[in-house]
């Protein structure tokens, strides 16, 4: 058994699905041992982020290693022929596919409604289509996007040959106060423009929170780069 949440799509398959969409893989012939790779560097980079790691994403980079182990056993010849140890992950990401297709439609559909039938004596309700972008803090963005600009960036980081430890003073509130002056100034940015004369990982750490904090508020709005693994960045609309 497993389990979705509707109004939630940010768990571990969701993330596997990620994978396969970026990479244009397919679903039913999924590269294990790549896979695998890939989701144990982002719970590594989603503990230098200081993010709470469910025990469901632990459950399956298990599963993954365990599919990855059944994958390199040889097989009985005299056997019968075995089912693809990758078969029960298949069909779960599929079914859940599924589900997250169908709920994204329904989520359309009540957006729509919400346009053209309004209920009496609410005043709440909206009676005239936003403009566009009005509203909205995370376009086409999830996660695992902002999880994916965050390595982009500390790979692009320039690598010192001596490591020194040094005692950095940087806050969330800085680096909240740093990212507004500069879409104020510049406009709207990616993180690896903002981050790209940072030349320490905590301060990278710390603005990376900074976006999230701010994003949360409502103060700007995240939306996938066109190209690559970043972010684009903006200010929220009044």
């Amino acid at each position: 058994m497993y389990r979705v949440k509707l109004t939630e799509f940010e768990g571990p398959l969701d993330l596997l699905l990620f994978f396969i969409r970026r990479d244009e893989l397919e679903i039913e012939d999924i590269p294990i041992s790549r896979i695998t790779r890939e989701f144990l560097d982002y719970l590594h980079v989603m503990a230098q982020l200081d993010l709470e790691i469910a025990g469901d994403f632990i459950v399956m980079a298990a599963t993954l290693m365990q599919i990855k182990v059944r994958m390199l056993l040889p097989r009985d010849e005299n056997a019968e022929e075995e089912e693809d140890p990758r078969a029960e992950l298949v069909r779960r990401l599929i079914e859940y596919k599924k589900f997250k297709e169908i709920s994204q439609q329904m989520g359309t559909l009540e957006e729509e409604q919400r346009k053209v039938y309004y209920r009496k004596f609410f005043a709440a309700d909206m009676h005239d289509q936003p403009a566009p972008g009005e509203g909205e803090t995370l376009a086409d963005v999830s996660l695992f996007n902002l999880i994916a600009a965050f390595r982009s960036a500390m790979d692009h980081m320039p690598r010192k040959v001596v490591h020194e430890v040094t005692l950095s003073d940087v806050s969330v509130d800085e680096q909240m106060s740093f990212v507004l002056d500069f879409l104020r100034v510049r406009g709207a940015t990616t993180l690896l423009t903002l981050v790209s004369h940072m030349t320490e990982k905590v301060r990278i750490i710390v603005t990376v929170i900074a976006l999230l904090e701010l994003t949360k508020n409502k103060v700007i709005a995240l939306a996938a780069a066109a190209t690559g693994d970043d972010v684009a960045i903006r200010l929220a609309a009044a």
